[in-house]
């Protein structure tokens, strides 16, 4: 028997009070670094707006960089937070974006998409407010990958008293199912895979065994071969730029 899912905002607000908690330093520190640094290829010196930005912690990386960096969410939980670090973000969805058509960069979406039902409507919206040549950065969950075989072996992980990390809806999609869902004026220019190697987040907090695992993360993260395989597929793809005149 299935389990009923929580809907997402409030799944998100009871997470917010402890999701910092540990995402300070080892694995999910690198995490966060290897998302930053893949975003700021693309957004350095642009208008950039993060889908589903939480409690800020990478749009607060991204922001120095950037003209313009704005953040979104559906949690009022994890925006208080971000407001805190004095970020500007606003509440709204990612399947109805409100920002004006052609107005950003470069969107980005790390860790989001995988628990939005309504796919391909949420990357309609984020492709419209992009301009002609702009990318878009979007990370789903690869069921071809150490990740997912540990997800589905694992017990449940606590994010609440009320909740854990099953209570939410989790999609998993491969590549060419992300594909499908782009709109058709999008095509996918480069690929990095987030946790290739790590079999378990726990390795990390090993002295030396986890500096190593950082150090092949990074080089896995690009090799053309292994990132496909990341727990994470951050998936860029660019917007046809418009036909000149």
């Amino acid at each position: 028997m299935s389990r009923a899912r929580k809907p997402n905002q409030q799944y998100y607000d009871e997470f917010a009070e402890g999701y910092e908690r540990e995402r300070h330093h080892g694995y999910h520190a690198l995490i966060d670094r290897l998302e930053v640094d893949l975003v700021l290829r693309y957004a350095a010196g642009g208008r950039v707006l993060e889908a589903g930005c939480g409690t800020g912690l990478l749009l607060d990386k991204v922001r120095p960089h950037a003209r313009e960096a704005v953040g979104l969410d559906l949690s009022p939980g994890m925006l208080s937070v971000a407001r805190r670090r004095g970020l500007p973000v606003v509440h709204a969805s990612v399947t109805q974006v409100p920002f004006p058509d052609h107005h950003f960069d470069v969107v980005y979406s790390m860790k989001v998409l995988a628990h939005v039902e309504k796919i391909t409507l949420a990357l309609a919206e984020l492709g419209r407010v992009l301009r002609p040549g702009g990318h878009l950065i979007a990370e789903f969950y690869n069921p071809w990958s150490l990740r997912y075989l540990v997800k589905r072996y694992k017990r449940p992980t606590r994010i609440s008293d009320a909740s854990d990390d099953e209570a939410v809806f989790t999609r998993y999609d491969t590549l060419a199912q992300v594909r499908s869902y782009l709109p058709p004026d999008f095509s996918i220019v480069d690929l990095r895979g987030v946790r290739v190697v790590t079999p378990v987040s726990h390795v990390h907090r090993v002295p030396g065994l986890g500096r190593a695992f950082e150090f092949l993360e990074w080089k896995a993260a690009d090799a053309p071969l292994l990132r496909r395989l990341g727990g994470f597929l951050a998936v860029v793809a660019q917007k046809r730029a418009s036909p000149s005149r």
